[in-house]
């Protein structure tokens, strides 16, 4: 069995890996805000969530070029102090133009980061790579877990919500100052010939599209869900604003029993099986009138939410027809649409219907991700494959 070292390098990565998760997790719940202090629909704010996609997309067609041309080291740096600055960006925008500007570059600068980031800790650590990158992924979302409840207070305190997104500049400075170690470079390696000159098969398409409908249900939780808790549930905006770490508390906690019972049932009915957690405690969010009851349903939805990505990427992966690059490429494009549509959609309705009603198009993206994954389930590869992949998925 493989034995993971964790040395300085592997720790600095850690860090490097969660400061990118206090930004996303920190700026999710602040779109209701934002619609607030700009005086803007929620169609207009939930371009917020289009802006990060397109940093990300846009991320995952230059990286391979920027890897070349400056190398991993600089490339995971970069991307931090792009973070960095998006959040000081932010400290001073008090205009739609800016914010959505500032949300975009924070997203390319943290596409950099984590391609970087499962890179270096895949070649540092060999055979360990997948454990190492699956531990660096649950430190990343405890971090992640912290930063609504920091971001919400600040607001509530009165010293606004950027003062809690733009703390992330301290640490990523001491960290900077003190890391005193470097990724380690690609190694020599040759793109491999006809990589896209053969089709990915039809049952790939229906894992991609699990990809998308899990995606539109994450996206539209952590940017839409505090609206919800304030609008129907009674919650007052700051610790609305906080209650989305229950989201993510039950993310990091799902992740954690799911990956023990992996072991012992096949990932297209753990998948499913996520799907219906996630359905149960969206009903009892969506349904409470008190705060309470509405914070517990998010808890029990992020319980299945939490597999949605990790067990929906093994499934595109296993099902490439042996076109492992190709599929990843083409999966970080089916999440990237899910959260440049799915805010955007839910937002605009919410506007017509009030974003209480405008809900329950979660449900139907649950829906969506539970048929194309019945069907996956009669062509569903080896668990043990899946597993293995699906241990090395990013945040």
């Amino acid at each position: 069995m493989p034995r993971l070292v964790r040395d300085r390098l592997t720790w600095v990565i850690y860090a490097q890996l969660a400061l990118w998760c206090y930004f996303l997790y920190g700026f999710g719940p602040v779109a209701p805000l934002l619609r607030d202090e700009l005086g803007i629909s929620r169609t207009l704010a939930s371009l917020h969530g289009t802006g990060f996609a397109v940093g990300g997309i846009v991320g995952g067609a230059v990286i391979p070029a920027l890897t070349r041309r400056y190398g991993r080291h600089r490339l995971i740096w970069g991307g931090l102090t792009l973070v960095s600055a998006a959040t000081v960006g932010m400290f001073t925008a008090h205009h739609l133009a800016l914010t959505l500007t500032f949300a975009t570059l924070g997203s390319f600068g943290g596409s950099l980061l984590v391609n970087g980031v499962v890179a270096a800790l895949t070649e540092h650590h060999g055979t360990a790579g997948p454990a190492a990158i699956s531990e660096a992924n649950a430190a990343a979302a405890t971090v992640g877990l912290v930063a609504p409840l920091i971001v919400g207070l600040a607001y509530s305190t009165g010293l606004g919500w950027r003062v809690g997104l733009v703390l992330v500049i301290v640490p990523t400075a001491l960290l900077a100052v003190f890391a005193g170690v470097r990724a380690p470079e690609p190694l020599a390696r040759t793109v491999p010939d006809g990589q896209g000159s053969r089709r990915l098969p039809g049952t790939y398409w229906l894992a991609a599209t699990s990809l998308f409908a899990t995606g539109s249900v994450e996206v539209c939780l952590t940017l839409w869900g505090s609206d919800v808790l304030r609008a129907h549930a009674g919650v007052s905006a700051g610790v609305a604003t906080a209650a989305v770490s229950t989201l993510i508390a039950g993310m990091v906690t799902g992740r954690i029993i799911g990956g023990r019972l992996l072991l012992r049932f096949r990932p297209t009915r753990m998948l499913l099986a996520a799907l219906g957690v996630s359905a149960a405690g969206f009903a009892l969010f969506w349904a409470a009138t008190v705060p309470w009851p509405a914070m517990v349903g998010l808890f029990v939805c992020g319980l299945g939410v939490g597999l949605h990505y990790p067990l929906g990427i093994g499934l595109a992966l296993a099902h490439s027809d042996g076109q492992p690059d190709l599929a990843a490429a083409r999966a970080s494009f089916a999440v990237g649409i899910s959260f440049a549509v799915a805010p955007f959609a839910l937002g605009a309705l919410a506007d017509a219907v009030g974003p209480h009603t405008a809900f329950l198009l979660v449900p139907v993206f649950l829906l969506l991700s539970a048929v194309v994954v019945t069907r996956l389930e009669r062509v569903t590869r080896p668990p043990a494959l899946l597993r293995a992949l699906s241990a090395a998925e990013p945040v």
